[in-house]
């Protein structure tokens, strides 16, 4: 999940002045060897060291991982780098241009695409058809690891933006969950519905300060109705907001919620820090969020009465934000043999089925087993559905949505909390396409 409003790929443009990201990646990735995928033996007889990098944020999803690797076999070693998500991309392009990489990133796969767009991974097309199980992967994943009909990288696990309910306060206001969530208009009545409860209890609850979470759980609405903010392929588009009828919706919606007291009060200077305290003290009876961030430290009797939907569009329709991260292995790595074969163990069953211990769903469809489902149903609605799972494949995803001076957070406050929804979509409009434009190749 791109949550962190420093995750910043700005960061990286200033590494060698502006336009690095256009000029000093190809002058260091066009260099390095691309490791040779189609030798005898590849991905299956290495020996050696294998360093892998993974972000902080994902770290726990790893460790067990790593240490699972080592004790199975004794030729190869897995050293696991975990490295902040603000300075992420930054010291991976650092690496890159030093030319001393890592022989394994499991990197957001939000930011996967900014490297496979510069030609600095691996092409592993035929190595990932060649796992039997191609068709069972994340396709939102895949996707922004994809350029020209060739895979530069692989999904490992998931970190989906979905709509956890809380089942006892819809009991107690009377309200059918699959009725209530059918679309906007319902999920706002029963946002209502559930707010007359009284007390602190509130029918909805978002971070309206949060740029990064805002981007996470608040488009897939836009989204379930077969649009988005941005047209056209990476490196020529623009933005899509003026007259986005979906994005209207959705920002009036929120503009009700907030109106109308429906959300804690809280809600306005939110950054996400005090995100799922409500609902972790059974105060929330609709909360869009991510499996980690719901499970971290909830109440056994708190998860028994949560079930989750995906999320609606205005009129229907339903999609998720398929965030998570992508495994890749960067030209120039000293193991990329040592590096296939500790991903092929990682997407393997058991690991994919262990993951929702550590707060993440698997990137795999087959793992959901009658067995999984039993031990795991609040992984079950992204699973069974991985084609309503989308993520936006630009270059420009951070500058847009995770700053929190960016347009996506601009438009979100001014619509929703000043009630300036035409003037806000237009401001943003002009926004998306300046910075857009900049990312033009």
């Amino acid at each position: 999940m791109t949550t962190s409003p420093t995750t910043s790929r700005r960061s990286f443009l200033t590494l060698a002045g502006l336009g690095a990201l256009a000029a000093a990646l190809p002058a260091c990735s066009s260099v390095l060897p691309e490791p040779d995928t189609g030798a005898a033996g590849f991905g299956t007889s290495a020996t050696g060291r294998v360093e892998v990098w993974c972000r902080a944020a994902t770290q726990k999803g790893l460790t067990t991982l790593v240490d699972t690797f080592n004790a199975s076999q004794d030729r190869l070693t897995v050293d696991l780098v975990p490295v902040p998500d603000a300075q992420y991309v930054t010291k991976l392009a650092t690496a890159i241009r030093g030319r001393n990489v890592p022989d394994l990133v499991d990197i957001d796969d939000i930011n996967s695409l900014l490297f496979v767009h510069r030609d600095a991974f691996t092409d592993l097309t035929p190595l990932i058809a060649d796992l039997g199980f191609a068709d069972q992967l994340s396709p939102g994943h895949l996707a922004l690891a994809t350029v020209d009909g060739r895979q530069y990288g692989v999904p490992y696990l998931a970190d989906n933006s979905v709509l956890f309910c809380n089942t006892q306060l819809f009991d107690r206001a009377g309200i059918d969950v699959d009725e209530a969530t059918t679309d906007l208009g319902a999920c706002l009545d029963a946002a209502r519905r559930i707010t007359a409860l009284g007390g602190d209890v509130r029918g909805w609850t978002f971070p309206g300060n949060g740029s990064g979470a805002l981007g996470f759980i608040v488009q897939p609405h836009i989204w379930a109705a077969d649009t988005d903010l941005i047209r056209g392929e990476p490196g020529a588009q623009e933005g899509n907001v003026t007259g986005n009828d979906a994005l209207g919706r959705t920002l009036e919606f929120h503009r009700a919620l907030g109106q109308d007291q429906l959300v804690p009060p809280g809600c306005y200077t939110d950054e996400a820090a005090r995100w799922a305290s409500d609902f972790h003290a059974g105060r929330i009876g609709m909360f869009p969020s991510s499996l980690d961030t719901v499970t971290s430290d909830a109440r056994p009797e708190l998860l028994a009465a949560t079930t989750v939907r995906l999320l609606p569009g205005p009129d229907g329709g339903r999609a998720f934000f398929d965030g998570g991260d992508n495994m890749c292995i960067p030209r120039g790595a000293v193991n990329a043999s040592g590096a296939w074969e500790f991903v092929r163990y990682a997407l393997d069953l058991p690991q994919q089925s262990a993951l929702p211990e550590s707060g993440y769903t698997p990137a795999r469809a087959d793992v959901a087993t009658a067995e999984f489902a039993a031990r795991n149903p609040l992984t079950l609605p992204p699973l069974q559905a991985q084609e309503e799972g989308y993520a936006p494949k630009t270059l420009s995803y951070n500058e847009l949505y995770n700053q929190p001076d960016g347009p996506w957070l601009t438009m979100f406050r001014r619509a929703v909390f000043d009630g300036e929804i035409e003037g806000a979509m237009t401001q943003a409009q002009e926004s998306f396409d300046r910075i857009l434009g900049q990312a033009r190749t």
